[in-house]
């Protein structure tokens, strides 16, 4: 009677799960088929939606995963064999380190061997290893797809094939020999398993997923209870007996505790004797919710290039984060700095074929990843600071405050490394630097780096830049759309009420974080849903065709922390884009802006233009209309008309292009004017000088 119950109990919650999903997956299908037909009839979509790769109307039946932009390539321009493994890459390179010689006269010794040099050299055995991978692929596709027959179609239990598949249960006896073989065995098994899984999903889950492990646990537990209780009706002396010997247990437990006769060191088993060896399950806090929630550091260091952080305190007391991909003996430096609603993160989230932060270090470079202040997690050296002083700052503390900080941070650290390594190169007596250093920005990081040139010149400063590079730069914006000068009269006319509502914006607790890093997940994973808000998103945009959608799902915005803006720099853009110039920010009185620039009126940072004495490169994207190329233009003409060594070029981009997709050109183009730099001839010792003076000085 009692196998009877079980297998209608079994039926029955089966039967209850696949209703259940089922009824939640028609739902899904209905908001994405009701997003479909809004986006067909939405006008324009077609220019919007060229942002989204791999973009699909037809709602498809798939495991998550991630955009296709942010997936590793093959790219002509880095040669790099992303298929292989991290553990392969540890082999390969313990393996060629061994067997190859180094013919380049010390070449290495500046330039260290990087992720992409060693599997470029690994080519064949990648080959190779792709035709397996794929074979195995098929193979794994092959069993799931068994898997989930087996449970909804043919109606066999899950728990069945879970059996079969860990490898079926263990003995009740074993020696030690079986049960470290089994143990493998078991290992073995869970790793194909990970790798099945992992080939149709990835580690986030969305909010509908959630919903279906939600529904998932409640049904069995529901189900657990029903079940217990049958089993107390049906065999009640059995069950009164169990309950018993657990209530004499328990009491002789609290005995022998208050007699001392409890040996710590004796083990019981928890599960059954059908678990030889106890189990330990650590919880991840981030994995428990299944959101992508790395860091910068993460992508760096998962992708086998070496990682350094580094704490920078400003003069307002602000700590920012500045990070770092060294070559601490490069001669070299790039410093790339990120624009609003971004991070360092930007630049290296296209992994290693798609990021300028791993193109400029394949080239030789010490890079350098800036992030400004405005991080939710807002570190401060007052510790006690409100969240209203924290966030009352402006464009004016980008330029002035945590850009000199950083890099005079990455002076420090270049000077005390290269003396170090090279002792025989000293500075001139000019003070000339050691290093050459080159900095990339975008968008507001642009116009901050533009600041920080101007007033450091100003200041008589020296600003330590060889070249800068502009990513679709702000400074100039009256050339936008309706609903930037709707947003810009907003802000402009009702900043003292908003200032004190809203000091930034940002979603401030971590639970709020978490939905919108899963709400962004369930937007890729339905086509039509995901296109009809990155269809509204363009709308708001002036028909930016950016990858909104994929962007909002990358790793920046996690419920651990996000890239917020302060209300005072959307303050300080709506006075740009009003007064059409490119100024410094308003305090709003004629004796507060004497008190800070010496004059009624801010500092018209356009018209000091002719302070840039670095070359500037400056690139527009002809399908932004965040930052149109006419005001890229406007930069152009103004540098060019004060003898500024400028140039310009557009590309067909749109203004996200520039960080967040992989764009083999662009790439090719920034690295040739990051050559163009060349280091002091007066600090070139080579290999062979140096190691002679080696020699000397130990024959000596």
């Amino acid at each position: 009677m009692q196998r009877f119950v079980d297998k209608v109990l079994d039926v029955t919650k089966e039967s209850v799960k696949t209703f259940t999903y089922e009824s939640l997956n028609n739902i899904v299908r209905l908001i994405n088929g009701i997003s479909a037909l809004l986006l067909a009839l939405l006008p324009g979509k077609a220019n919007i939606l060229e942002g989204i790769q791999g973009w699909e109307l037809r709602p498809t039946f798939r495991g998550p995963r991630l955009p296709r932009w942010m997936e590793n390539g093959v790219s002509s321009f880095n040669q790099f064999i992303h298929e292989l493994s991290v553990d392969s890459d540890v082999e390969s390179l313990d393996y060629l380190s061994g067997e190859e010689d180094d013919d380049d006269d010390g070449y290495d010794d500046y330039y260290p061997e990087t992720p992409s040099s060693v599997s470029s050299r690994a080519s064949s055995r990648a080959s190779f290893n792709g035709y397996s991978r794929h074979r195995m692929d098929w193979i794994r596709y092959i069993l799931l797809w068994i898997l989930i027959t087996g449970k909804f179609v043919l109606g066999i239990p899950f728990r069945l094939f879970k059996l079969v598949y860990d490898g079926m249960s263990k003995p009740r006896s074993v020696s030690e020999n079986q049960q470290s073989a089994q143990s493998h065995l078991h290992a073995r098994v869970q790793t194909l398993k990970d790798q099945i899984i992992h080939r149709t999903t990835d580690r986030r889950r969305g909010i509908i997923e959630d919903i279906h492990l939600a529904l998932e646990i409640f049904i069995e537990a529901v189900f657990d209870i029903v079940h217990k209780a049958v089993y107390l009706l049906l065999s009640p002396s059995k069950a009164f007996g169990k309950l018993s010997r657990l209530f004499s247990s328990h009491e002789r437990g609290v005995e022998d505790d208050d007699n001392v006769f409890v040996n710590a060191s004796v083990s019981t088993a928890m599960l059954g004797e059908n678990d030889p060896t106890p189990t330990e399950r650590n919880t991840d806090f981030r994995q428990s919710f299944s959101t992508d929630a790395r860091t910068c550091q993460d992508v760096i260091t998962e992708l086998g290039y070496p990682y350094e952080a580094i704490h920078v305190i400003t003069a307002d007391g602000y700590v920012l984060l500045l990070e770092r991909i060294p070559r601490r003996d490069a001669r070299k430096a790039v410093y790339l700095q990120h624009g609003v609603f971004d991070s360092s993160m930007g630049w290296v989230s296209n992994g290693v074929v798609g990021s300028p932060a791993f193109a400029a270090y394949d080239h030789g470079y010490d890079v350098f990843l800036g992030n400004f202040r405005g991080l939710v997690s807002r570190e401060h050296i007052d510790k006690n600071i409100s969240s209203r002083e924290y966030w009352r700052y402006s464009i004016n503390e980008h330029g002035t405050e945590d850009i000199p900080a950083m890099i005079e941070k990455i002076h420090q650290v270049k000077t005390a490394e290269l003396k170090l390594s090279k002792p025989d190169i000293e500075e001139d007596n000019d003070g000339a630097q050691l290093y050459k250093l080159c900095a990339i920005s975008h968008s507001l990081g642009g116009a901050s780096m533009l600041m920080y040139i101007i007033t450091s010149r100003i200041e008589e400063k020296n600003h330590r830049l060889s070249r800068l590079i502009l990513l679709s730069p702000a400074g100039f914006h009256h050339d936008s759309n309706l609903v930037f000068s709707v947003v810009e009269s907003v802000i402009f006319f009702l900043a003292p009420v908003l200032s004190r509502i809203f000091p930034a914006f940002y979603i401030p607790t971590r639970f709020f974080r978490m939905l919108f890093n899963k709400l962004a997940r369930d937007l890729q994973n339905l086509p039509a849903a995901g296109g009809l808000v990155q269809t509204l998103l363009g709308y708001v945009l002036g028909g930016d065709s950016s990858n909104w959608v994929g962007v909002l799902g990358t790793p920046h915005y996690n419920m651990n922390d996000m890239p917020a803006v302060s209300f005072y720099v959307g303050l300080h853009l709506a006075q740009i884009k009003r007064s059409r110039r490119f100024r410094m920010f308003d305090y709003g009185s004629a004796s507060a802006n004497i008190e800070v620039y010496g004059s009624p009126e801010p500092l018209d940072l356009g018209e000091h233009y002719w302070l840039i004495d670095i070359p500037v490169d400056l690139v527009a994207g002809h399908k932004d209309r965040v930052i149109r190329p006419s005001m890229v233009k406007r930069h152009y003409r103004l540098m060019k008309e004060v003898g500024v060594d400028v140039s310009f070029n557009e590309f067909e981009y749109a203004h996200l292009d520039f960080t967040f997709s992989h764009r083999e050109e662009l790439l090719s183009y920034v690295m040739s004017r990051l050559l163009l730099v060349k280091t002091n001839p007066k600090h070139e010792v080579s290999q062979r000088s140096l190691r002679l003076r080696k020699k000397e000085h130990v024959s000596g």
